[in-house]
């Protein structure tokens, strides 16, 4: 989800119902980095959760963008999931 100010994901297992990982712009972690635009904001949480990710061997996700359109902070971050080694 993304609101003006924040962006937030999940890495969910829907089969038992459950949430696997996730990461947020309100994260501690986060926020100690200096973050400069909303942009940068969101490819350090995409970044983040990627990296999560990969230490627990996922590797292939569905991307739902929810109502949001497939430009700005989103393609940013489904760009920075790219490169950071998952595959939707």
């Amino acid at each position: 989800s993304r609101s003006s100010k924040n962006i937030s994901a999940q890495i969910i297992d829907d089969d038992k119902n459950i949430t696997i990982l996730s990461s947020s712009s309100k994260d501690k972690l986060i926020k100690a980095k200096n973050k400069k635009n909303k942009t940068e904001l969101s490819e350090i949480v995409a970044e983040e959760l990627a990296k999560k990710a990969v230490e627990k061997k996922i590797t292939k996700v569905y991307f739902d963008r929810g109502r949001y359109k497939y430009h700005g902070r989103i393609k940013i971050f489904a760009d920075a999931l790219r490169k950071g080694g998952l595959i939707f």
